[in-house]
């Protein structure tokens, strides 16, 4: 593990405390902070209502955190640091979520001649992922800067079905909020989740293929505020612009998908959901 300097540590420490204690004091009202996807578990729209709240107030979102996997200042240098882990070197073939926080993850794997798979936004696609070679957008003449942008993914790359996809050696989520341990949370939608559990289903992601993140130091909670359900898929890295966290999770990783957790409105809204239940 790679740690900042214990003055900045310190520094950092002192600045979030007096944020977490000013989100307290406040008490902002939640009808700011309802996105979509909130009501289906308090404690976490709570957090993620903080988080959203602590990266604002400190000048650390790139554009507007609510309601998104925030972007943040230093998304850059973290996806400099994931790159220098024997995890990244070693993988061939990377899955990563579209949202703007990980663009700098998306274009160093193409940089780096690595065949990458990109969730379509919300999972409207019966070909769930969009397939980005390197060599081929190359041999087009496609700034790879420019294909890691997820809309400009979807015009560049191609749809794939799962049939259709390579087995997959690293995964990339994105978070609103994580533990050192290995928890994480998204914005609530949990189609991170879900995307994970349709690759196991199809064998493309395997219990020893490694999922990471990429997030700002504000994002880090205890433990203790991310408890994990069955259908949650833990993290076993957490990289930021100036740590790298092996969380050696305890908890375990889903097969497959759950189909008694699963949401009325993922079945009505994800069509390749419906034709998995009915086969």
């Amino acid at each position: 593990m790679l740690c900042p300097s214990p003055n900045a540590s310190f520094v950092r420490l002192k600045r979030l405390a007096v944020l977490r204690k000013e989100f307290v004091q406040l008490i902002i009202p939640q009808s700011n902070m309802k996105t979509d996807w909130s009501g289906y578990h308090e404690n976490k729209d709570k957090l993620r209502a903080e988080i959203w709240y602590l990266l604002k107030q400190s000048g650390a979102a790139i554009g507007e955190p609510i309601g998104h996997i925030p972007n943040f200042l230093g998304a850059d240098k973290a996806a400099e640091k994931l790159a220098s882990l024997p995890i990244w070197q070693q993988a061939k073939t990377i899955k990563c979520n579209p949202d703007s926080a990980q663009i700098p993850v998306r274009s160093r794997a193409l940089q780096d001649g690595k065949l990458l798979y990109v969730a379509v936004p919300r999972l409207t696609d019966n070909r769930c992922f969009v397939e980005l070679n390197p060599a081929d957008l190359q041999k087009r003449n496609i700034p790879l800067e420019e294909a890691a942008i997820a809309r400009k993914a979807i015009e560049y790359g191609r749809l794939v079905s799962f049939a259709e996809m390579e087995s997959i050696d690293l995964v990339t989520v994105g978070c609103v909020a994580v533990g050192r341990g290995g928890g994480r949370t998204g914005k609530g939608a949990g189609f991170a989740d879900l995307e994970l559990a349709m690759l196991a289903e199809f064998k493309l992601v395997k219990n020893n293929t490694p999922i990471v993140t990429t997030v700002h130091p504000l994002q880090i909670v205890a433990d203790s505020r991310l408890p994990m359900q069955a259908h949650d898929w833990p993290l076993d890295w957490i990289v930021t612009a100036g740590e790298i966290i092996e969380t050696e999770t305890i908890y375990p990783r889903p097969t497959g998908l759950d189909w008694d957790s699963l949401r009325q409105e993922q079945l009505e809204k994800i069509p390749i959901l419906r034709q998995l239940r009915d086969k």
